[in-house]
């Protein structure tokens, strides 16, 4: 029926005023009166579509009132978007309400808020832009109404778990901010609804009103992660620049940058510049697995390509990430988004600080930025601490060079004793080649990272300057190091080069005397809280009498002491089949344990 303005009204009442009324005429009378209560018909019916309008406005102001509570109450987003959801579906008078929000990464639609059932799969429903009527919402930025069956809509996608089939009416208008889509809010009823143009209005109004405190959310968040971030990095630099050891610094870098960022792991790798080798060194990660991964090349993997092109690299998904050297690791332990932050000491790269998300993540400029303030100052603390590691060895310089002395003297208290040489310059030279031992001990020293030595590396240096020194031209001694690595300590590696000394030394001067090709192998194994280290040699056999531990000769009696005494081990000499083989059994160091 149609609408009757006010002005025609008046304008119609004051005609049929001036009217003259035959009151002779009954036929006339009816008809008057007829036209009457057509009047009064159609002034009512104005009358209810005023009180309808208005009834409309009261229920956008209550709804907007409500929203204006929601939105200043809540501290969070999760609550002002369930607050919001409930509010939208009370005042549209409908059964269920929805509202999608984009992810970070802007990928796709993802069900934040949800009103009855339905709020258990919040964060597990997720649209493509398009797909569905809330995807199509959302691509094509306008409000859609339908009426009945939407289940039958060709647009509609079902999603069994949310039983959307007992759905009859569905309305769904797009979130803006600034004329960007962030998100769908949407409400249905069980029966068939007509949406008026009013509602329509009224869900769009909430629409925009959710959005902008969306927004100004967002904004305080930002503020506050940016607060926390200066915080994290204040907090990060005052440790870290603490008189702490290397290890310390690791640690607690990676446990801090995880904790007050909210990754799920980080990793510290650090550059081995002599094999070229990314070395895992810290990590907060529970998995072994994990923890265990090899080292990385210079230009392998995500890690080595950073360092290589010394630059930070991020990776969407490093599951799926071609270049991703251990993918089957990631899945494992649930990770996916990655950034790589070189680790920079006056421009020269010693490593990477590597963080991972629980989740596809994207990493703004602003958090880059932050990360990399945490890798400058972790590489300064890094390089502060390994310089505290050489100020410690100098400090005790003065007290290894006396240890050393003393064991210089007693090598020659036992030369003296035990003198058998034809020469003097036999005996300087046996001499000098002890103390050319222990001097290789702390040439390799001074190159490791820590205040430990590599085993592998004192038999290697040992066999090549022995060989150099000793082998005259047109013998070939040819050697091996296998076996395990085993870091030592000070004491100890200058005992095992020694040992290695005098077994190496003993097996060219008289294995090979008659001999123009000889083999000395060197074996290391780390077993059982012990570590063996055996000497075997294809020399001249040892007399079928001969035993270690009454021999008089001096070589045997240095390595016998050092192994009893230094090490507090075991030797052994004997003929094996076919080869001269030599055993040191003594326990592992206990930072290798």
């Amino acid at each position: 029926m149609r609408s009757l303005h006010p002005w025609r009204w008046r304008t119609t009442l004051k005609r049929r005023r001036r009217a003259r009324i035959d009151l002779s005429n009954p036929a006339h009378l009816l008809d008057e009166l007829e036209r009457k209560e057509r009047e009064l018909h159609e002034a009512q019916n104005y009358i209810r579509q005023l009180e309808a309008r208005l009834a409309d406005r009261e229920a956008e102001i209550e709804a907007l009132r409500r929203i204006s509570e929601a939105t200043g109450a809540a501290f969070a987003s999760e609550e002002m978007l369930q607050s919001i959801a409930d509010i939208a579906m009370r005042i549209t008078d409908a059964d269920i309400c929805h509202i999608f929000l984009f992810d970070e990464n802007r990928e796709e639609l993802v069900l934040r808020a949800a009103t009855g059932d339905d709020r258990e799969f919040i964060g597990k429903i997720r649209l493509k832009p398009g797909e569905g009527v809330t995807g199509w919402v959302a691509r094509e930025r306008r409000p859609v109404a339908i009426h009945r069956e939407a289940y039958k809509d060709h647009r509609f996608k079902l999603y069994p778990q949310l039983n959307e089939e007992q759905y009859e009416s569905m309305l769904a208008v797009p979130l803006m901010v600034n004329n960007e889509v962030i998100g769908v809010i949407s409400v249905r009823t069980r029966k068939p609804k007509e949406y008026r143009q009013e509602q329509i209005r009224l869900l769009s109004g909430i629409a925009s009103h959710l959005a902008g405190a969306l927004t100004q959310l967002s904004r305080i968040e930002r503020l506050e992660r940016q607060a926390s971030q200066v915080a994290t990095l204040s907090e990060i630099s005052r440790t870290l620049t603490g008189n702490l050891y290397l290890e310390e610094v690791l640690q607690l870098l990676v446990h801090m940058t995880a904790q007050t960022l909210g990754y799920k792991v980080v990793t510290v790798m650090l550059l081995d510049e002599e094999r070229g080798e990314l070395v895992l060194k810290a990590t907060q990660a529970e998995s072994e697995e994990y923890r265990q991964k090899p080292p990385l090349r210079v230009g392998e993997s995500i890690a080595g390509r950073a360092v290589a092109e010394n630059r930070i690299l991020v990776i969407p998904d490093v599951q799926a990430h071609p270049d991703y050297r251990f993918p089957d690791i990631a899945q494992k332990a649930g990770l996916h988004s990655m950034a790589c932050v070189p680790l920079r000491v006056r421009e020269r790269v010693i490593g990477t600080l590597n963080c991972y998300t629980d989740h596809p993540h994207l990493f703004t400029d602003e958090e880059l930025h932050t990360l990399e303030a945490v890798a400058n100052h972790a590489a300064l603390a890094i390089d502060h601490a390994k310089l505290m590691v050489r100020s410690a060895i100098l400090q005790e310089m003065h007290h290894r060079v006396k240890n050393n002395l003393q064991q210089i003297a007693s090598l020659l208290r036992l030369q003296m004793h035990f003198s058998r040489y034809a020469t003097v310059e036999e005996a300087l030279q046996d001499s000098l080649n002890r103390i050319l031992a222990i001097a290789q001990v702390h040439e390799l020293l001074s190159r490791e990272d820590l205040d430990m030595v590599s085993l592998r590396k004192i038999a290697s240096s040992i066999l090549h300057n022995t060989k150099q020194a000793l082998v005259p031209p047109g013998k070939q001694v040819r050697s091996t190091v296998e076996g395990d690595d085993v870091s030592l300590p000070l004491q100890q590696a200058t005992a095992v080069a020694l040992i290695l000394n005098e077994l190496i030394q003993n097996a060219i001067e008289h294995g090979f005397r008659d001999r123009e090709v000889g083999h000395i192998d060197v074996r290391v194994q780390n077993t059982n809280g012990e570590v063996l280290l055996e000497v075997s040699n294809d020399g001249e056999p040892l007399p079928p009498d001969f035993d270690a531990s009454r021999s008089n000769t001096l070589g045997v009696r240095i390595i016998d002491n050092l192994a009893r005494g230094t090490l507090r081990g075991r030797f052994s000499l004997a003929n094996q089949e076919g080869r001269i083989v030599a055993t040191v059994l003594f326990p592992r160091p206990c930072s290798e344990a």
